[in-house]
């Protein structure tokens, strides 16, 4: 079965953008720690888990990002999608020099645990945004209703 691994993807520059956004750059005032971590969750690649008949898709949203940008392992039974994005550092445009950046480098990552897939079973495609990757069902193995005699010694 196709199990999702969660893990936050939040770290200390991130913290510090939530910092500065509030009241002076526009932001609302503090929200309630709830309702804070549903929105951290908004760093965490968006994935749809769909069941077919013969196989799981997976649907991830990661908007611009180039196919280049993708890497899809899989390691003991673990399947594992990141995608790093780095934009241009610099301190500052064209025009002259920043007041507020709001498009930076960002890097995603998650994990999903699957049972005894081959990597030539998987098929990867990136289109308008959207990773699809197909996992095919392992073929159930029937069990089989077997008895066994066991000797009982003196």
């Amino acid at each position: 079965m196709l199990m999702p691994m969660l893990w936050s993807n939040n770290d200390l520059f991130d913290e510090m953008d939530n910092f500065f956004n509030d009241g002076f750059f526009g932001g609302n005032c503090r929200a309630p720690r709830a309702a804070q971590q549903f929105d951290s969750m908004s760093g965490l690649m968006r994935t749809d888990v769909i069941e077919k008949d013969d196989a799981y898709q997976l649907e991830a949203e990661l908007p611009g990002f180039n196919k280049e940008d993708i890497s899809i392992d899989l390691k003991n039974d673990t399947l594992t999608i990141s995608a790093n994005h780095t934009e241009n550092n610099d301190e500052k445009g064209d025009d002259g020099k920043y007041i507020r950046r709001e498009r930076r480098s960002s890097s995603y990552q998650r994990s999903f645990h699957v049972e005894g897939l081959k990597p030539e079973d998987i098929i990867a495609q990136y289109k308008n945004g959207v990773l699809t990757v197909n996992l095919p069902k392992k073929e159930a193995i029937p069990e089989k209703e077997e008895t066994f005699k066991i000797e009982v010694k003196d």
